[in-house]
């Protein structure tokens, strides 16, 4: 019995632990669902109410084994979070891991997949994919004090505007 769970110990690796951080604004809170919408430059996430005014800063941390891949827009799915992207790069890892980062504009997310994901999906660098994450999954949040973007003075006035 020892033996046996020996052999199991070296095959059941524990998974790479990857994240990606991502900055955002609380753009709205949804009380009746008990949702928060964040805004970041690559478009919104959805995740459990935050505690914060709409507007403060925060840091997201999004572990890699909550993305999931989808080919095609996902429509009929209950994860709420649904990122177009393309595949940026593909990194095998311990076997049978597989980082899939995404660019999804601006913001590079890392999913953790499994090889067989891989080659079932034919997943290449530069292929179109949407990254899914579950809201329920967000839950790593923590308030940001980055600055805030300086408006431009009203009254300020343009040389063309000048005699």
């Amino acid at each position: 019995m020892r033996e046996i769970q020996r052999t199991l110990s070296t095959w059941a690796s524990a998974p790479p632990r990857l994240s990606t951080a991502i900055f955002a604004r609380i753009l709205r809170h949804d009380r009746d669902l008990a949702l928060t919408t964040l805004f970041f430059e690559d478009g919104e996430l959805r995740v459990p109410m935050i505690d914060l005014p709409i507007d403060a800063g925060v840091k997201v941390r999004i572990d890699a084994r909550d993305v999931s891949v989808a080919l095609s827009r996902p429509m009929d799915v209950s994860i709420t979070n649904r990122l177009p992207g393309e595949i940026a790069e593909l990194e095998l890892l311990v076997p049978p891991y597989v980082r899939a980062t995404f660019n999804l504009g601006r913001t590079r997310l890392n999913a953790l997949i499994t090889n067989e994901s891989v080659e079932r999906l034919a997943l290449v660098p530069g292929l179109k994919a949407w990254a899914m994450i579950k809201t329920v999954a967000i839950s790593d949040l923590s308030q940001d004090r980055a600055p805030r973007p300086r408006p431009w003075p009203l009254s300020r006035t343009t040389n063309r505007e000048r005699p």
